[in-house]
This record gives C-alpha cells, sequence and structure tokens, in this order.
C-alpha cells in the first residue's frame, strides 16, 4: 500500500465482547499489551473484553480502557507484521483520540492505560451524579441540529452538539428534559429519525463540567511528548504537533464537540487517500464513506481483516 494514508481509531460505542481475542490467541505483541493493561489496572480487563459479560463491558470507566487497548494492540500487530505504511497523520472519534496519541508517539502505553481509566471514573462519577442523555439525530445538517439545541436549551438545561459525525448524522447531549425538547424540535422539521441513545452519561456536554479540574491534573501530569507524526484534532478538525495544544484539547473535549467530518475533510485536503481503522466495528469505516466516497477506506477489526491486507 504506497498510497497516503492516516491511521483513525474508534471511540465508545464500537465495543463489543470478544474484541481483540484472535489477535491476543495469534499473535505474541496483542498477548504481551492486553498482559501489560491488566497489570497496570489491576483487574482482568483482557478478560472482559473477550468474555464480557457485556453489561460490564459497557460501564464506560471499563470501555474506555478496553477500547483504548484493544485499538492499540490490533495497531502494534499490524506494524509488527510491516502491513501498513507510516501515515501522513492519525485522528481518533472521542476516546479514540488517546489511541492516535499512542499511535503517534505522544502518549506512552502505561500512561494512556491509566489516564483512559480515569477518564471512565470521572465520566461515571458525573453521570452518576448529573445523569443526563445523548441521541442520534438522522436526516438533518449540522446547522439545523445546532440550532435546535440552541433553541431546546433552557439556564441549568442546556443541550448541544456532541458529535458531527457524517452529513445526516449528529449525535446531541446534555440534560434529558433538554435532549426530549430537542428530539420534538427535529422530529418538526422532519428528521428521517431520532433515537435516543441508552446511555446515562452526557458525554461531550456541559454535564462533564464539574469533573474537568481533576481531569486536567491528570492531563497535566501525563507524560505527553511532541507527536511524530501530526494529530488532527477533534474540537479544531486540524492537525497539531503541538503537546501544549493536545493536553488543552484533552480537557476541553470533555465538555466540547467531536467535528469528525470537518476532520476527515481536513485529513483529504492534507493529502490522505486511505484511512486505516485500528479497533472493533469499522464505524468509521462507515462513517468516512459518508463524509466522502473516494476516500480509500480499510477497517483492521479482526485477524481475517489483517489477512487480506497480506494477500
Amino acid at each position: 500500500m504506497q498510497t497516503p494514508v492516516a491511521f483513525v481509531f474508534p471511540g465508545q460505542g464500537a465495543q463489543s465482547v470478544g474484541m481483540g481475542k484472535d489477535f491476543f490467541e495469534t499473535y505474541p505483541i496483542a498477548r504481551d499489551t492486553f498482559a501489560q493493561a491488566d497489570e497496570i489496572l489491576g483487574i482482568p480487563l483482557s478478560r472482559l473484553c473477550f468474555e464480557g459479560p457485556k453489561e460490564e463491558l459497557d460501564e464506560t470507566i471499563n470501555t474506555q480502557p478496553a477500547l483504548y487497548v484493544t485499538s492499540v494492540a490490533i495497531w502494534r500487530v499490524a506494524m509488527s507484521e510491516g502491513l501498513v505504511p507510516a501515515p501522513l497523520m492519525v485522528a481518533g472519534h472521542s476516546l479514540g483520540e488517546y489511541s492516535a496519541l499512542t499511535a503517534a508517539g505522544a502518549l506512552p502505553f502505561e500512561a494512556g492505560v491509566q489516564l483512559v481509566r480515569e477518564r471512565g471514573r470521572l465520566m461515571k462519577q458525573a453521570g452518576d451524579q448529573n445523569p443526563g442523555a445523548m441521541a442520534a439525530i438522522l436526516g438533518l445538517d449540522d446547522e439545523t441540529v445546532a440550532a435546535i439545541c440552541e433553541k431546546a436549551s433552557q439556564p441549568g438545561e442546556t443541550v448541544q452538539v456532541a458529535n458531527y459525525n457524517c452529513p445526516g448524522q449528529v449525535v446531541i447531549s446534555g440534560a434529558k428534559a433538554a435532549i426530549q425538547r430537542a428530539v420534538d424540535l427535529a422530529q418538526a422539521q422532519r428528521a428521517r429519525k431520532c433515537v435516543v441513545l441508552d446511555v446515562s452519561i452526557a458525554a461531550h456536554s456541559a454535564l462533564m463540567a464539574p469533573i474537568k479540574d481533576e481531569f486536567r491534573r491528570a492531563v497535566e501530569a501525563a507524560p505527553l511528548q511532541t507527536p511524530d507524526v501530526p494529530v488532527v484534532l477533534n474540537l479544531t478538525a486540524q492537525p497539531t504537533t503541538d503537546v501544549d495544544a493536545i493536553r488543552h484539547e484533552l480537557i476541553e473535549q470533555l465538555t466540547g464537540s467531536v467535528r469528525w467530518t470537518e476532520s476527515v475533510q481536513a485529513m483529504r485536503a492534507a493529502g490522505v487517500q486511505t484511512f486505516i481503522e485500528f479497533g472493533p466495528g469499522g464505524v468509521l469505516s462507515g462513517l468516512i464513506k459518508r463524509i466522502d466516497r473516494q476516500a480509500g477506506r480499510l477497517a483492521l477489526a479482526s485477524i481475517e481483516d489483517l489477512q487480506q491486507v497480506q494477500a
């Protein structure tokens, strides 16, 4: 594969019981990655990834390190086998930004495991203290959904765009009552579909603000270093190698919007022809197809995916 590539990494929602197990069973480097994470965290994270139960894997305090470790394990296998070229740049969707930073050489794996576990712990804490909601709005443009959120927000009950995933697919997040008002408005605007998600944590919303100071301390203590290749940030949709900008991103991302559509467009404008996704589910490859049908896509989620590349 000689075309210019970007590495991309999925966030929460991509997880499934059994993820990473085939890599663990086949490649020593994947085994070592999962074993290292188990030791760092002092919990059998690998068993949770491979065997579940699903309810436990889906708890954000577990989902975040589980996805991070699985994505990094798959990336390490692909790199060690010489199956992918060096990327022009990297990006991750929400939590996936941490996997991207590790792939870029900016965030050491041990520190990454600890940081995403702390992020999950604090987000769970915020959700327990101030339960919120999230909803996917399909079939309306970004500007319409943003305007709906503004109209549906009231003092103490706000809703905002959490993820600009692809044209016609936007996720909103905030207080439950505000989410319901926004869904009603979206339906009145003839949205194709509105789905309230099965979560109690309003990620990328003002309800995450109470944990920012504590998480800021964790981010500031993390041994981040200049990445080997630019990282396209969720909040700006622009590439950077500036460590201070990356620290700021990781903190502000808690309450800010993931601008995935613009991120993909920025990578394409910078010369990226093919996006290689490392992690379960292939979610980002599906979004990229809707953003730019001319972009090449390769989702590495299983051993079979790797074997196709080897062939």
